[in-house]
């Protein structure tokens, strides 16, 4: 397995991810492209100390930009739906 800080690149926090979490208990995470469900699973558990029920993948290409006349891409990246177990959670802000 890849270590913990390959795996998990950051957490995902927006008005969509918060909703989720206080809803149905889904933490979103930005992961490495090459990581599987079961890698992802694993290196949540480990890190945060919580049980994970499921794990849900999207991937995202990079939009095409433009800045004057040249072209440019952004990176292709990888979005992760963990959903904990009941009575679990993770608090980024350490309130």
């Amino acid at each position: 397995m890849k270590p913990l800080y390959e795996i998990i690149r950051k957490p995902l926090i927006s008005e969509k991810a918060n909703l989720l979490k206080e809803d149905s208990r889904v933490v979103t995470f930005e992961v490495d492209r090459g990581a599987n469900k079961i890698e992802i699973k694993q290196a949540v558990e480990k890190a945060f100390d919580v049980k994970v029920k499921a794990v849900n993948t999207i991937q995202f290409r990079g939009k095409t930009k433009r800045v004057g006349a040249n072209l440019g891409q952004r990176n292709n990246w990888k979005k992760a739906y963990v959903t904990l177990e009941e009575g679990q959670n993770i608090d980024f802000y350490g309130v």
